[in-house]
């Protein structure tokens, strides 16, 4: 089926805004949602971090964007796009899309458009540090407009196929949930540490505590994995960027210590305290910013520590070791300090337990999460292509 193309600027009109003068009190905590490129965090916004006055629209740039418009970044996080749940303003990194006829063009449908056309803007961005678009390119992008029938019909099977997919992302982030609870029930807060368990030094737990070489590997096209910290989540690994380092370059960065099954790798430096176990049968050795950490078994199981480590360095908590004024930072010395709280190993073995079902969950939710992007993938480029 053939749909005639249209160009998005000839479908919507294009709304700017602007920051309140950060000078001046009176402009913020008012009752206004200020929409920034920090709230993009789904396909509806509802709250925003920020909130301003009327008096800070009124000496401002920014302007109020009714509900149910539709808004997109031009500058950083480029290739997202939302809803807005409310009347907001926003900031002037954001631009509002106010469809020009409803009879002709959808709210749902453009969105869903947008969606799918995320990696092509993403791949627009221009800037050698922060990453931004200019209007034209948005404004040029080719819609396929069907009939508005069509359009609702695309829509409403895309919906469908979303819910499907944002419930099996829900189901992970639930077991997260389930698992900090267990924990906490079992242990109490580490901070506080409620049930009195004996606390001792990190560095005295641990058979290894190795600061990695400060300075940046060579990458080879293959080889050895070289670490670095976008490859850390929390508690897991993310491959999506891979690099590698030579046999000799492997054999410097590890005269210290070899990475073995188990030790937990830590960002120390970055995105500050994020941290996972080292894989069976991987080798790998470590780039900048990151601590090699060795259980001693003796006292403290890997999968209890690095939960632990996880929650102690979360960043309503972390900054009771943190370093440097504008780049934080742990420092090892520091790490080296932490008190450790040590129940019996008996616990730490029934916790564990749990921990290790939890992850076998989680792959099998992450299985299906997966299956479901690509599902989702699969049929917005049939929507859009006219085969749906």
């Amino acid at each position: 089926m053939s749909w005639p193309l249209v160009k998005l600027g000839e479908l919507v009109d294009i709304k700017g805004g602007g920051t309140p003068s950060k000078q001046v009190e009176e402009y913020w905590n008012g009752d206004i949602p200020w929409a920034s490129v920090k709230d993009f965090k789904g396909s509806l916004i509802t709250k925003t971090q920020n909130y301003i006055t009327r008096e800070g629209v009124e000496n401002s740039a920014t302007n109020i964007i009714p509900a149910g418009t539709l808004i997109v970044p031009t500058r950083m996080a480029l290739g997202k796009v939302a809803l807005t749940g409310c009347d907001m303003a926003i900031n002037q990194d954001v631009k509002a899309l106010l469809i020009k006829d409803k009879n002709q063009l959808s709210t749902d449908y453009l969105l869903r458009f947008l969606e799918n056309s995320s990696g092509f803007i993403e791949a627009q961005g221009q800037g050698a540090t922060v990453k931004g678009i200019k209007l034209e390119v948005l404004l040029e992008l080719a819609l396929p407009l069907p009939p508005l029938a069509e359009q609702k019909r695309i829509a409403a099977i895309l919906d469908k196929a979303d819910q499907l997919r944002q419930k099996r992302q829900q189901a992970i982030v639930l077991s997260d949930d389930f698992l900090r609870s267990v924990f906490l029930d079992m242990f109490g807060d580490p901070v506080t540490n409620p049930k009195g368990w004996k606390k001792r030094e990190l560095a005295t737990i641990c058979n290894k505590v190795v600061d990695c070489p400060h300075s940046t590997p060579k990458w080879t096209e293959s080889g050895v994995i070289g670490l670095r910290t976008s490859n850390l989540t929390k508690g897991g690994w993310d491959w999506a960027d891979q690099r590698f380092v030579s046999e000799e370059t492997y054999r410097e960065r590890t005269k210290r210590a070899e990475l073995v099954a188990n030790d937990i790798i830590l960002s120390r430096e970055g995105t500050v305290g994020i941290a996972a176990l080292v894989p069976e049968n991987v080798k790998m050795c470590m780039g900048q910013r990151l601590v090699q950490l060795r259980a001693n078994m003796e006292f403290v199981l890997p999968e209890f520590m690095l939960f632990l480590l996880l929650y102690e360095l979360e960043p309503e908590r972390i900054s009771r070791v943190m370093a440097g004024s504008t780049s934080k930072h742990l420092n090892v010395k520091d790490l080296k300090k932490l008190l450790i709280m040590l129940p019996p190993l008996k616990l730490q073995e029934k916790f564990v337990s749990i921990f290790r079902k939890k992850k076998r969950l989680e792959q099998a939710y992450h299985f299906g999460f997966k299956e479901g992007q690509e599902s989702f993938s699969s049929i917005s480029q049939k929507a859009f292509s006219g085969k749906l």
